[in-house]
């Protein structure tokens, strides 16, 4: 299956690979919105950002900068005490984050990464990292999530904070551009079912994989750290459904999709977990894009979304 589809979302998930090196290139001039080493902090988003926030969280808590925990933008527990907290909006308008921003303003130190700098955030937070190269036309997030991520962690790699069995950004770009060009499994996007695992840092990919195919695609998919996948989730697995881990597969996981009659996606070297786990969920965005054209959905155009979630004034 071709590598490169002809949408909008199709030619920017391509790009990953030059973006992922363009955000490492861009620390020297982010790094004022980013935590510093120690801090006790805060990862707020909405949807795709959230999961972003996830995976960094446990990258910055396991390769020993800093306590931290994540949260989606509107479950945030005010009142708890933090050093810092970072904002990811790649639209700088998302109303949830902006009015979490204002609210803590004056009361802790702020930062958030986005993709347009002319949107509110530059003001509500105490200090902005912009990617602006990373920026998207298309709804469905893709480009900016992994850039922000793979600039989030180029910047633990350059404080010797990455976790151990984490590649050094520079191998995570090489997998990327396997992952833009490498085929895809004929038989994936035929399923009727695909489920993502994760672990560790890799439980906030499996969620962003799963959402990318439910956005793009209106696929059903479900999403589970990947010991867990027995304790229930492994029930909804059989002939025609699959399983997408994201790294390593714990033990035996992969003859207990077998024994059940599942299909499990290897790459093309037809092991999975053999690609670095970011560069991973790039192949995970192209079948999202590939189930979306083959159901006659437009990737670019997916249904009952916006770019940018703006609540009106007055809302319940």
């Amino acid at each position: 299956m071709s590598a490169i589809g002809s949408s909008r979302t199709s030619a920017e998930i391509a790009s990953q690979p030059a973006v992922w090196r363009q955000a490492a290139a861009s620390l020297p001039r982010q790094a004022s919105a980013l935590p510093r080493r120690g801090e006790r902090v805060a990862v707020v988003g909405c949807g795709t950002s959230w999961f972003m926030a996830q995976s960094y969280a446990v990258l910055r808590e396991t390769g020993g900068h800093g306590e931290t925990d994540a949260f989606a933008a509107s479950e945030f527990p005010v009142g708890r005490r933090y050093d810092r907290v970072l904002a990811i909006t790649r639209s700088g308008t998302t109303t949830e984050v902006l009015d979490l921003l204002h609210r803590l303003k004056g009361t802790v130190a702020t930062g958030a990464v986005t993709a347009d700098p002319d949107t509110p955030v530059m003001r509500a937070a105490d200090a902005v990292s912009v990617l602006d190269f990373a920026d998207e036309e298309s709804v469905v997030q893709t480009r900016f999530a992994t850039a922000n991520l793979a600039l989030l962690r180029a910047h633990l790699e350059s404080e010797n904070a990455l976790p151990a069995g984490v590649l050094p950004l520079d191998d995570a770009v090489r997998d990327a551009e396997r992952a833009v060009s490498e085929p895809l499994d004929a038989a994936v996007p035929g399923a009727e079912q695909f489920t993502f695992l994760g672990t560790g840092w890799t439980c906030g990919l499996a969620l962003e994989a799963a959402l990318k195919m439910r956005e793009a695609a209106g696929a059903w998919t479900e999403a589970y750290p990947a010991m867990e996948y027995r304790h229930g989730p492994i029930s909804i697995t059989g002939p025609g459904r699959v399983t997408w881990a994201f790294g390593r597969l714990p033990e035996g996981l992969a003859g207990d999709v077998d024994r059940v009659g599942g299909t499990l996606v290897a790459d093309s070297t037809g092991v999975a977990g053999s690609l670095d786990p970011l560069a991973d969920l790039i192949r995970a965005q192209r079948l999202a894009v590939v189930c979306a054209e083959a159901r006659g959905h437009d990737p670019d155009r997916p249904r009952n979304l916006t770019r940018s979630v703006v609540l009106e004034d007055g809302r319940a």
